[in-house]
Order: C-alpha cells, then structure tokens, then sequence
C-alpha cells in the first residue's frame, strides 16, 4: 500500500479507466476479450464468451474488477449458458486461480509470476501467459485516448487543496503511460495501480485526513465499496454519462467537498443515481 504523506487539508482518489480515460471499451472489447477466448479455448462459443466478457466488465455491478477475479466471472458464466453446454465446449475455471486469488491482495502480473514459480502448474502458466498478452494488446492497440472533458479542469481544481492519489487496478506501467501520454501526470501525488494492493487497502490512507475530508471518484460499484470500506465519500461518473458526470463535479461537486456541503443528502441523490446504470443480472437471463 502506499503510505501517503498528507500536505493539503482534502484528499482524494480517483480511478482510471473508464473514470478518467474512455478506455474502458477499447480495452475489454479489442483487447481483454480476444485474449481471453484464445488463451482459454472458447473459440466454438466466442459469441456467448464475448458477451460474458463485456457484461462482467463493462455492463454490470462488477464493472472495473480486477483482471483475474473478472476472469473467473466471465468464465462461469459462459459455462452455465445452456447454449455453450448444448454446443459440447468444456469451460475449466482453473481452481488454483480461484484459490490464488482468494489469498492474494496484489492481484498483478508481479505477483502471479511469483505465483507461479513457487507452485507451477499449466493452468497458472496460461493465465500468466494470457494476462502478459492483455498487456502487450493494451500497449499496442490503446493510445490518443484523451481525458473526458472538465476532467483536466477538475483536477487543476482539486490540486490546489487536496492530495490526489489515483486508485486503480489496472498495472501501474500502463497508468504511468496514459497519465503522461496527456500530460497530468502532474496534477496528482501518486498513481497506484494493481502492484500497489486493492483499492480498499490504498484508501486506507483516509484516516490520516478528517471525517468528510476524503473523496473517492469512480465509475464501478467497487470504487464506492472501497470508499465506503474506509468512510470516505464517494463521487460516481455514470456509465454512458461520463461527461456530464464531470462537468456536475466541476460546476458544483467539488465545490460541495471542499465547503462541507457534500455528505449526506447530496451524496444519496448521487448514489441512487448510479445505482440505475448498472444491473446484476446478465440480459440473456430475460430472453
């Protein structure tokens, strides 16, 4: 976890894809998607694997896991699909991951490498091998993607009283690229990614800072469970209305955090806002 040093009065975490980036789509529809029905042999039922891929990551409460934990979902629910059943392809959700990734807090590439050389399997080497891929893709397919609009605005806004940490669990040397690809970088004190623990553990930095004085900014349910793991408030960027998301904080939100107007009343007409966009259950449960 990053031990954050506190020299502003606020604090505030941010995500990163899909938050701060539109990467969200290009990354799990060109990039995670394809590696994942090649690396696990879901080529004969590619349409229903695609489909359990970008509602995992894109269309439900799970929006914004982790990597591994979402591949775990993405690959139970392609197998319970009677279509794949009736279509004979074997779907194994490889239980040393599951058992990995139970234990585990800093699910990254680091970590899995150290993983696998302590308990060597072929399962674990594939993933391994299917999560260094997702990187090269990511690395070669995933640039000139801008910052959505009033987000450079909004954190020249926060910069002036409030320490700034960016929360993610994507790898860190992808953040650092993009960051600095758009140059605002500058903006923040430090960019925590996957390698740095969850998201929950790096915002345990909120108790060195004042009730009401942390805000976390987010496009997933999981950025709020980690705020509100660590009684931090949380500021959500809608799915699909991202940028008016942004343009609310910078007209009003921030301006709300900063004078103490934030908490409560507020924040719930938020919270039942983004609580719409997201469903549980998959669409083709409803056909």
């Amino acid at each position: 976890m990053y031990d954050l040093k506190p020299t502003k009065e606020f604090f505030i975490g941010l995500d990163s894809d899909g938050c701060i980036f539109d990467t969200m789509e290009i990354k799990q529809k060109e990039c995670f998607t394809p590696n994942t029905i090649k690396y696990f042999g879901l080529q004969g039922v590619s349409k229903y694997a695609r489909e359990a891929c970008e509602f995992v990551n894109l269309y439900s409460q799970s929006r914004g896991i982790n990597r591994f934990p979402a591949l775990i979902e993405e690959l139970e629910w392609t197998a319970s699909r009677p279509e794949v059943q009736a279509r004979g392809v074997k779907i194994v959700v490889p239980q040393a991951l599951k058992d990995w990734v139970a234990r585990e807090t800093k699910l990254g590439n680091p970590a899995l490498i150290e993983e696998v050389k302590r308990n060597p399997s072929p399962e674990m080497e594939n993933v391994l091998a299917w999560s260094l891929a997702v990187n090269e893709t990511v690395t070669n397919m995933v640039y000139g993607v801008p910052p959505f609009p009033f987000v450079r605005e909004c954190l020249q806004k926060m910069q002036a009283l409030a320490d700034t940490l960016v929360v993610s669990q994507t790898p860190n040397e992808a953040l650092v690229r993009e960051w600095r690809e758009h140059n605002i970088e500058q903006y923040v004190t430090e960019i925590c990614g996957q390698e740095y623990g969850t998201k929950k553990e790096v915002l345990q930095n909120a108790v060195k800072y004042a009730p009401n004085h942390v805000l976390m900014v987010g496009d997933a349910p999981g950025d709020y469970k980690a705020a509100k793991a660590n009684n931090t408030l949380f500021y959500p960027i809608n799915p699909g209305a991202e940028e008016a998301s942004w343009k609310r904080l910078y007209d009003e939100g921030l301006d709300r955090f900063f004078n103490g107007t934030f908490a409560g009343e507020y924040q719930q007409q938020l919270l039942d806002e983004f609580n719409t966009y997201l469903p549980v259950d998959p669409p083709w449960l409803k056909k």
